[in-house]
């Protein structure tokens, strides 16, 4: 548990003590390739709290929207068009989803002291 935490930090750390300028004509793909990692991430994190992560499927996940949200992006660049807006929307929908998913499940989880059987029959309305 501790070794994502000092990951983290660590991270945190290089950022503030080197400065890194991203060139202007990729830009654009740095932007995707950060959403689709944020968007991974949370997606496992919301696997994980329904009890469904699987590694595989999380890290093929990750190449997989990364390559075709970058691959989205080279079209429009070759088509002068920019297609990877609608990337870039779809990514921020799935991350809105997920971060009101876990918030959702933190706060009824956590918070209130309820199991995942307990609440699953709460809004199913077992009792």
């Amino acid at each position: 548990m501790w070794l994502p935490i000092a990951g983290l930090l660590v991270g945190i750390l290089l950022g503030f003590l080197f400065s890194v300028e991203i060139p202007l004509g990729i830009v654009k793909y740095t932007a995707i390739a950060i959403l689709a990692a944020i968007d991974t991430i949370l997606g496992g994190l919301r696997a994980r709290l329904e009890d469904r992560f699987d590694l595989p499927i999380f890290v093929s996940g990750f190449f997989a929207n990364t390559f075709f949200a970058a691959l989205l992006t080279v079209i429009g660049d070759l088509l002068g068009v920019d297609i990877y807006l609608g990337a870039l929307i779809a990514f921020s929908i799935r991350i809105f989803g997920n971060v009101g998913f876990i918030r959702r499940d933190l706060v009824e989880g956590y918070w209130r002291g309820l199991t995942r059987q307990e609440r699953q029959s709460v809004f199913s309305g077992r009792q």
